[in-house]
């Protein structure tokens, strides 16, 4: 897949147009944030891929491990605008949304935005909102409207939520529910870093801070290009047969009580050629789907109680599916 980036030449003015390929593009992104967020380089790919699937990101960790620079990292390596809102307990839907406010000039109300007109948010420890803060973000998510005293307003293009939690801290806090954990297209977990990246960690922020001095390598207009090379992936019958097949299975595994949604296939095929895409393929194939089960599913089925008393996670759920169901051979 090839995109067409227009520069000047700086002698003659005349365009010139070299031809990138998506491959090329997408490492240049991830290249970028792995400058400043060391030894992660899996969740990175991972979250840039989700950023090109259309979806949203939650990265689900505890403090200090990078959460919040990777989301910072991503938005800041593209040129496009982004808001950062940090949730709390007190944070009203109009603080997200936006509010009409009176003019008395002209004697009407005029709408002024709130953060979500943005192309990629921040929600910063939002499991810590109430819930009806947190729903406010669903019709964003889900429809890439938000609707205020009864009037449609549409979202920029592209748009992502990129959210963070603590999943350890649980005083002020409140649980996302089922309905909202289902919109975030990954659930990503950064995990500490090994040794030589914390050293490196340690190098970076001995100067200036390497985030703030991170300049974006690729316009909105090149991403909205991606995000359509994505949409043209094929998947192949049998592909799709293969995710039908993991979602049926999932719903008669013996350790969950809650399978795989049809909304749950419908993001894995998307994040399956997100996957494609990112490695140079016009073709999904079912290691892509492999590749992405694990973030994509696991937020998304629910465990039995003596499941979970037994020591079994969800993670660990999605790899048994994943060996159980039989791979597809054919095209």
């Amino acid at each position: 897949m090839d995109l067409v980036r227009s520069t000047l030449s700086p002698v003659t003015a005349t365009p010139i147009q070299p031809t990138l390929t998506f491959a090329q593009l997408f490492d240049a992104i991830t290249g970028n944030i792995a400058s400043v967020v060391h030894g992660k380089r899996d969740a990175i790919d991972l979250a840039v891929m989700c950023l090109l699937a259309e979806g949203h990101l939650l990265i689900e960790d505890v403090p200090g491990v990078g959460k919040t620079s990777l989301a910072k990292a991503l938005a800041a390596s593209i040129d496009c605008s982004w808001k950062r809102v940090q949730f709390t307990p007190d944070l009203l839907p109009t603080d997200l949304v936006g509010v009409s406010v009176f003019q008395r000039a002209t004697e009407t109300f005029v709408f002024q935005p709130g953060p979500l007109f943005a192309n990629i948010v921040l929600a910063d420890e939002i499991n810590r909102a109430s819930p009806k803060t947190q729903s406010a973000l669903l019709e964003a998510m889900e429809e890439r409207q938000v609707s205020a005293d009864g009037i449609s307003h549409r979202l920029p293009t592209p748009f992502m939520v990129a959210a963070t939690q603590n999943p350890v801290e649980q005083e002020g806090t409140y649980r996302l529910p089922e309905s909202q954990l289902d919109r975030f297209l990954m659930r990503l977990s950064l995990g500490y870093p090994g040794r030589q990246a914390e050293i490196a960690i340690l190098d970076s922020n001995g100067a200036a801070d390497a985030l703030h001095a991170l300049q974006a390598v690729i316009s909105t207009d090149e991403v909205v290009m991606m995000c359509q090379a994505v949409r043209m992936v094929h998947v192949a019958g049998v592909l799709k047969s293969y995710m039908v097949d993991l979602a049926e299975a999932s719903r008669a595994h013996h350790g969950l009580l809650l399978g795989m949604s049809p909304r749950a296939t419908l993001q894995l095929a998307r994040a399956a050629r997100s996957h494609a895409a990112a490695h140079g393929r016009d073709y999904a194939i079912p290691d892509d789907v492999k590749a992405v089960a694990v973030p994509v599913l696991a937020h998304r089925v629910m465990l039995r109680p003596d499941a979970s008393a037994r020591g079994l996670t969800a993670e660990i759920a999605i790899h048994e599916l994943l060996a159980a169901v039989p791979v597809p051979a054919g095209r």
